[in-house]
């Protein structure tokens, strides 16, 4: 089946591409930039690095501005995925969808319009396993924003690896955070993952903080070439 991914460059969108891959051929990269970054539905932060990022995939990305108010941004979506359909010849859509029902039933609504398969490769998975996943398979990936006490500024830029890991199923037990940032607690931005074919390196970032919550804004980046050894070649 030839798919469409919804990417928004961070950890959920990249490995459920990465999942789709193993099973289907996909096809391009779906993108909606939101300007409100309140957006019911669409990841934000670092969002034009989607365009580094397709270039390190090596798969061509249809991206589409949404002012992004509730309910009118799913036109814009709707849009999107139809000109991935008549330009690519899709017949599925991927999301990174995890517990999110009020975005899977929405985008279902879509996928029934345009007849297509929605195709949701980390549904219901266990949030602690999938970061768990992303480490075991060398994704690169850094906190983009927090949004919940008691995660602070120290935690913006810094990549997840298995003492993060242990540190935010920690914050579940006694706050009840959603490890993977389910519940709107964390966004992410991958920086490099198994399909990369370059990886991306930042030159210069800044951090943005108000009140309890803030994002690490990734200025200017380039892609770079990923070095080997012997045993990943």
């Amino acid at each position: 089946m030839r798919l469409g991914v919804l990417f928004s460059g961070g950890k959920d969108s990249t490995l459920a591409l990465h999942m789709a891959t193993e099973k289907e051929t996909v096809t391009c990269l779906i993108t909606l930039a939101s300007k409100n970054k309140e957006s019911y539905m669409f990841h934000t932060p670092n969002i034009e690095m989607t365009t580094l990022q397709a270039e390190a995939l090596e798969l061509p990305l249809i991206a589409m501005p949404t002012e992004g108010k509730k309910e009118a941004e799913l036109a814009d979506l709707e849009c999107a995925i139809s000109e991935a359909k008549n330009r690519f010849d899709i017949e599925g859509i991927v999301t990174g969808a995890v517990e999110s029902v009020y975005q899977t039933t929405r985008i279902q609504r879509i996928c029934d319009k345009l007849n297509l398969h929605q195709v949701n490769p980390l549904w219901k998975h266990n949030q602690k396993a999938l970061l768990e996943v992303l480490v075991a398979k060398k994704f690169q990936v850094i906190i983009s924003g927090v949004f919940a006490y008691p995660l602070n500024k120290t935690w913006l830029g810094k990549q997840i690896d298995t003492e993060m890991i242990a540190h935010l199923e920690e914050l579940q037990h006694k706050y009840g955070i959603n490890p993977a940032g389910e519940g709107g607690e964390i966004e992410t931005t991958v920086l490099d993952a198994p399909l990369f074919k370059q990886k991306i390196e930042i030159t210069t970032a800044t951090t943005k903080w108000q009140g309890s919550s803030g994002v690490y804004l990734i200025k200017t980046a380039q892609l770079i070439p990923k070095h080997y050894t012997d045993n990943n070649r």
